[in-house]
């Protein structure tokens, strides 16, 4: 007999009433699948069944493919609902639990990635993991039609074992984490960590294609961003170089979508070729973020331009009408990965056709398209007729074979842009997923607010403002504490450190965007509540905040991933306010982070970049400049041009208005300013370095002589 929830000839099961993209995905499934919960845990205690778990997330190719092959199929669906409690998981939604059971994984297996596959007992400790599984046996992997019964069977004769197997896994990872926090030799984070970093990078480095490492090859731009740093602190030419070949090489590369822009998850080759196709809202933030810097430091306006491109779409393809931003678009379409975005020759020519020939031979040329294609089945590696747009010559290039100039070159391929993005509009798009996550808003808000600042762009911090007013109005509870996620109506699930770290950073840079009070006040709001429920003594942020009692273990995230690590983001937010507002207990609490992790970072400087982003502010020098003027005033904004022009990444800014509600607000925030007045009537500008002042000054030249 089958219970009201569970999967019926309708074909929908329990499922079907949670807001995540990736659960109602799989809502329809035969699979009697239980959302993470007492509900699934309760019922494996009373009928002794082993549980099946599987993490995912919306926009996952593996995940699809995986559905379609197994949790699609009657015999595996049968397997399940007979001898498991089957519960799904969106690892977006559930950072928390996904890192517990990923690490699981990584010391099982000694890999990882998604879907994840794991074996547990009804209290939640883990006895077997994998990822991917096909429905049959294949090529050496054991398909879930032979493993499942394998499983149940050590479930039920093998139990003393399968009971001693799940100790012995979750204490893995607690020691695993005691052995990543270990600090016996003492380590201290400095100059030499730094230097450590850099000739770690250096060595990785693909000269030919920039980037790190081999195939395949990931976006990690917080490395980009330190090496911005290691370059403006040392002058070392090499830092810069590795920086621009590798965002040229991407912006050239099939990684880019050079019809609807944005940036792919990234390449399966070295040479950006192939990407995976997700398009994911922290890549597109971080990213933006590498261009806006790379142009800072080298008025080469390449990358303001790519910068931009960036934005254009995360505001057109990626923005709630609420201003919130969404999480992702999907790899897949009409059941195949990237078939939105490749073209045929033919589709191609018929497409950029009615711009005339001329317009065609150029796009043949500059976006490489061959007639049996460039891109290859991933079943049988044989090519498919189809393209993947990419460049392998500069606009200037294109421009120098054609004798004509480089800004006519570039106004005709965005013509040619133009006309195969309206072709592109026919097709089915990939799936949207459109929920807004606390912790990725946070990035893109941080990106959007520096590249206002850089720019000059008011739409940009407009876009940053709304989305910052949104979370703060849209994703909190009753009592005022930020929530995770955001869909349809509803936010839910406590937020994280990563949600609240991110967002504090976020809202530091979007103050140095739009110089509004409240920007600093709501980040040292959010900055307190990381102490109060993440922070643990010995030192460093719990992932999960301490009333979260549904994880198996509280883990403190070290590594620097595809996004930066709490702790790291949550250093470099403190160090950023604490400089801002001569907060000696932020600056305090951030020597506290660098201490409590120096043993991590020192061992393997370069898999921590977001923590060496934050080392070299606290190495410092740092500066500070308080503007003494009426905001809007010529006189004012010349100071403010010149604080805010250039690349100063260890130069914080603060506005201190005269009079009113946001000098009141800045004094209260800021008690060392209280002194700081225009002098006799002109906007005046205190340079300090480590707060040690020099004399005021009214004359920019001055102030830029300062300022060095």
């Amino acid at each position: 007999m089958t219970d009201s929830k569970s999967p019926s000839r309708h074909g929908s099961n329990r499922l079907a009433g949670e807001k995540s993209p990736y659960l109602l995905q799989h809502a329809r499934n035969p699979v009697d699948w239980y959302p993470w919960g007492e509900e699934a845990f309760e019922r494996a205690r009373a009928e002794d069944r082993p549980i099946f778990l599987s993490i995912g997330y919306a926009t996952c190719h593996w995940c699809h493919v995986m559905e379609r092959e197994s949790f699609e199929d009657a015999a595996v669906a049968s397997l399940l609902n007979d001898g498991f409690v089957s519960i799904k998981v969106d690892r977006e939604e559930r950072p928390d639990i996904d890192g517990v059971y990923m690490t699981v994984c990584q010391l099982m297996t000694g890999q990882g990635g998604w879907p994840l596959t794991i074996a547990m007992t009804p209290d939640r400790r883990p006895f077997f993991a994998g990822t991917y599984f096909p429905r049959d046996s294949r090529h050496g992997r054991i398909g879930l039609l032979e493993l499942l019964p394998r499983l149940r069977r050590v479930w039920d004769e093998r139990r003393a074992e399968v009971e001693s197997s799940a100790s012995a896994a979750l204490a893995a990872v607690a020691e695993a984490e005691v052995r990543a926090l270990d600090n016996q030799g003492g380590r201290t984070l400095g100059l030499d960590t730094l230097e450590r970093g850099f000739e770690e990078l250096s060595a990785r480095y693909d000269a030919g294609m920039g980037g790190f490492g081999r195939a395949p090859k990931f976006p990690t731009p917080h490395q980009l961003l330190f090496l911005l740093r290691w370059h403006d602190r040392t002058g070392d030419a090499r830092a810069l170089e590795m920086v621009e070949t590798t965002l040229t090489m991407m912006r050239r590369g099939g990684i880019f979508d050079h019809v609807g822009l944005g940036f792919h998850r990234y390449s399966t080759d070295a040479r950006w070729l192939v990407p995976h196709f997700e398009k994911m809202l922290y890549d597109q933030a971080l990213l933006g973020l590498a261009y806006v810097e790379t142009w800072q430091v080298t008025g080469d306006e390449r990358y303001r331009r790519v910068a931009g491109e960036i934005f254009e779409y995360v505001r057109r393809d990626l923005t709630d009408a609420g201003g919130g931003f969404y999480s992702a678009e999907d790899a897949d379409s009409e059941g195949r990965e990237g078939k939105f975005y490749l073209w045929t020759r033919e589709d191609f020519v018929t497409a950029v056709g009615p711009l005339g020939p001329d317009a065609v031979t150029l796009a043949l040329d500059a976006f490489r398209i061959e007639a049996r294609g460039n891109f290859a089945d991933e079943a049988t590696g044989e090519r498919t007729g189809e393209n993947i747009l990419h460049r392998r010559r500069s606009v200037e290039e294109l421009a120098a074979a054609r004798g004509v100039d480089p800004d006519d070159m570039r106004s005709r391929l965005e013509h040619i842009r133009a006309a195969l993005h309206e072709a592109r509009r026919g097709r089915v798009r990939p799936a949207l997923d459109d929920k807004i996550l606390a912790d990725w808003n946070g990035l893109m808000i941080a990106a959007l607010a520096v590249g206002s600042r850089a720019f000059g762009e008011p739409s940009y911090a407009s876009a940053a403002s709304g989305a910052a007013d949104f979370v703060l109005r849209e994703m909190r509870d009753a009592d005022g504490r930020l929530l995770h996620r955001y869909r349809t109506g509803e936010a839910a699930i406590r937020a994280g450190a990563a949600d609240v770290a991110f967002l504090a950073w976020a809202l530091v840079e979007l103050y140095g965007a739009t110089l509004e009070p409240r920007w600093l006040e709501e980040a040292g709001r959010l900055l307190d509540d990381l102490v109060a429920r993440f922070w643990d003594e010995e030192g460093g942020l719990f992932n999960a905040a301490d009333d979260v009692d549904d994880v198996p273990l509280r883990q403190k995230e070290v590594y620097d991933g595809a996004t930066p690590s709490a702790n790291a983001v949550a250093w470099y937010a403190w160090l950023r306010l604490g400089h801002l507002i001569g907060d000696t207990a932020s600056l305090e609490r951030g020597a506290t982070m660098g201490h409590a992790f120096a043993g991590a970072v020192s061992r393997a400087p370069s898999a921590h970049t977001m923590w060496l982003v934050a080392l070299d502010l606290d190495v410092g020098p740092a500066r500070q400049v308080v503007i003494a003027g009426s905001p809007g005033r010529a006189d004012t904004e010349r100071l403010l041009g010149v604080a805010r022009g250039g690349y100063r990444p260890r130069t914080s800014v603060l506005l201190k208005p005269p009079e009113g509600d946001a000098a009141r607000r800045i004094a209260d925030l800021a008690p060392f300013t209280r002194g700081h007045v225009p002098l006799d009537g002109a906007a005046s500008a205190y340079v300090c370095s480590e707060f040690v002042c020099q004399r005021p000054t009214s004359d920019a030249s001055e102030m830029r002589a300062a300022l060095g």
